[in-house]
């Protein structure tokens, strides 16, 4: 049955993957968003038989992508004026490899995978008529640069009302969708940016109460009747968490200037300059070198080739001694680059964690922050807890999911020193969780918890970090500090999220393609998997499907299964390519519905269609 209901005379909504305005003209219609496209039934309910105008709050895919189904031909569509070439020009980006390599911004993201055609380009004050309905236009960024709200004001009697569609800026009472979506560099590149966009959200919000809408209605979400109430509690929420994430954040020692405002914050982190590393380190770069008594050397990462020559000129004037292996922290680009280089150099093997080697050595299966397209061979894949002697050292390799879930820990025993190598998951002011791209999850035991828990059990005296020269450690007040910020932060984060867990609403990768991207002959065939991570307590019901493009014979069958708790669970999918295609990337959507929540095409992935595919 078709889920609508009757806002004002002529006005309704349709609730479905997305809330769906729709403004009656007798058969016609004008819809304000459009969904995946199930708002047809209620189209059919309400005698609109011609959709003859499509307005957007923004450009993503679960706000657009059914528009083809629902349009009548020749139907006029607005967007934001910010936007206008995301919706008309999507190859252009799909074709751009800024959008898939050595990704640090994170705007525009969740594309449409076919171009839509625009008529009329909206900027703030902008107004229109339909029937007897007036629609003005409002610049509402945050979720988007370049997200617009509309306020329909509808004749009622000698008076009027008005209502106030918002996009995603709101999820119903004191909630967003998404933080990931906030992900925003103000000094910065959104890397850094971390609910970035707040402030730019709670000014939205600050306009949309001036204008005095009666009701709010979000794209996600219940329709909100107390605007005022449901603002209040939203800014109160994000300012809590974002005090919160500061209050232990390694930024403070990276760009202390951006925290100025944040000195006296209940529960910060203390931190101080750190100390100097022992003499037997060398740092250069992203580079730790660490040198045995008998001179035989090992390096962690290697992310230019200027290392690499400064490595071989330390060689050859006897400062260091032969490099025996290099161990790689994380798949980042800045300490991955050159690891081609460091091995044709020095003609030694590479070692890495399990969960780090899977994403180095298969790049193009991933679409991740600052991923790298540089394939690394790993020699030796070493699992949580694997020791080995190497010289008059003990080395231990971890799973250490911080700054990313694919990251490695490397406790270096001998010396006089106990030396967790931590890549980039610590400086001293506390934990790098800025990007939660990459998937810096909370919970207990997950994430940074499980990372302080180790650090914790490792009773290490000195903690490096591969971007600072100074090393440092943190008591077990320091620890349990940080321990008991996390766990505030899954409650309060929990408030401000709609989901039983704020994972979800975190973890941008909870539902992801495998491989992201793969290369394919004309008339060959692809494996396709959808991984999801239940990151509730309870077993959820996964339900998907790739949607292959129009032109290609048949469409892949719904697949379905019950996730684990606190567990992946993997979809298994069999595309078949047919012989005329044309060659070039092509964009393969996946529809999703989880725990019964329709979510529309959620996550894709790219083929690569080529007769040279090998």
């Amino acid at each position: 049955m078709s889920q609508w209901a009757r806002l004002a005379r002529d006005l309704y909504v349709h609730q479905g993957t997305i809330n769906v305005g729709i403004l009656r003209d007798g058969s016609r219609g004008l819809l304000i968003d459009c969904g995946d496209g199930d708002v047809k039934g209620a189209l059919q309910d309400l005698g609109i038989d011609a959709i003859e105008k499509v307005v957007f709050t923004h450009h993503h895919r679960d706000q657009a992508s059914g528009f083809q189904k629902v349009a009548t031909n020749g139907a006029r569509v607005g967007v934001s004026a910010n936007e206008s070439g995301l919706f008309c020009d999507v190859q252009r980006l799909w074709e751009d490899p800024a959008q898939r390599w050595h990704l640090y911004d994170f705007r525009p993201s969740l594309l449409l995978v076919t171009s839509i055609p625009v008529h009329e380009r909206y900027a703030e004050g902008d107004t229109f008529t339909w029937g007897q309905n007036s629609i003005s236009v409002l610049e509402t960024p945050g979720h988007t640069d370049g997200s617009v709200s509309y306020l329909v004001t509808v004749p009622d009697g000698e008076g009027e009302q008005r209502f106030l569609f918002a996009g995603d800026v709101i999820y119903g009472y004191g909630q967003v969708w998404d933080l990931y979506s906030l992900q925003k560099g103000v000094a910065t590149r959104d890397y850094h940016g971390f609910m970035g966009d707040r402030r730019r959200l709670e000014s939205s919000l600050a306009k949309m109460l001036a204008l005095q809408a009666e009701v709010w209605v979000p794209s996600h979400g219940s329709v909100v009747a107390d605007p005022e109430g449901a603002a209040g509690l939203l800014a109160e929420r994000l300012d809590t968490c974002y005090e919160q994430y500061v209050a232990i954040s390694a930024l403070r020692h990276y760009f202390p200037s951006l925290f100025a405002g944040y000195g006296a914050l209940t529960g910060s982190l203390a931190f101080g300059d750190g100390v100097p590393a022992p003499h037997f380190l060398r740092h250069l770069g992203t580079t730790w070198v660490v040198s045995s008594e008998a001179g035989p050397a090992f390096a962690l990462d290697c992310g230019t080739p200027q290392v690499v020559q400064e490595l071989a000129t330390m060689r050859s004037r006897s400062e260091i001694g032969p490099l025996e292996w290099l161990w790689v922290t994380h798949y980042h680009d800045d300490h991955v680059d050159a690891i081609p280089a460091f091995v044709e150099a020095f003609a030694c093997p590479v070692v890495a964690e399990a969960h780090v080697a899977q994403v180095i050595e298969h790049p193009l299966a991933w679409r991740l922050p600052c991923i790298s397209p540089v394939q690394v061979p790993v020699d030796r894949v070493v699992t949580h807890g694997e020791s080995w002697a190497w010289h008059e050292f003990t080395v231990t390799a971890f799973h250490l999911p911080g700054q990313t879930l694919y990251h490695g820990g490397l406790l270096v025993e001998g010396r006089g020193h106990r030396i967790l190598f931590a890549g980039d998951s610590f400086t001293m002011a506390g934990i790098d969780d800025y990007c939660p791209s990459n998937r810096n999850l909370l919970g207990a035991g997950v994430g940074f918890d499980a990372c302080l828990e180790l650090v914790e059990a490792a009773a290490a005296d000195l903690i490096v970090n591969n971007h600072v020269d100074r090393a440092f450690c943190f008591s077990a007040s320091a620890t349990q500090l940080m321990r008991a910020n996390l766990a505030a932060r899954e409650r309060s984060f929990g408030e401000l999220l709609p989901w039983d867990h704020p994972n979800y609403g975190l973890d941008e990768h909870w539902v992801r393609c495998y491989p992201y991207e793969q290369r394919v002959a004309p008339g060959g065939r692809a494996a396709l998997s959808v991984v999801c991570t239940n990151h509730s307590s309870r077993a959820r019901r996964l339900s998907c499907r790739p949607v292959l493009p129009a032109a290609w014979e048949g469409q892949c069958a719904e697949h379905v299964l019950m996730v684990t708790p606190k567990a992946e669970g993997t979809l298994d999918f069999d595309i078949s390519v047919p012989r005329d295609v044309r060659p070039g990337r092509w964009v393969i959507p996946v529809e999703v519905t989880y725990a019964g929540r329709p979510l529309g095409q959620f996550r894709e992935a790219v083929l690569v269609v080529s007769d040279s595919h090998v």
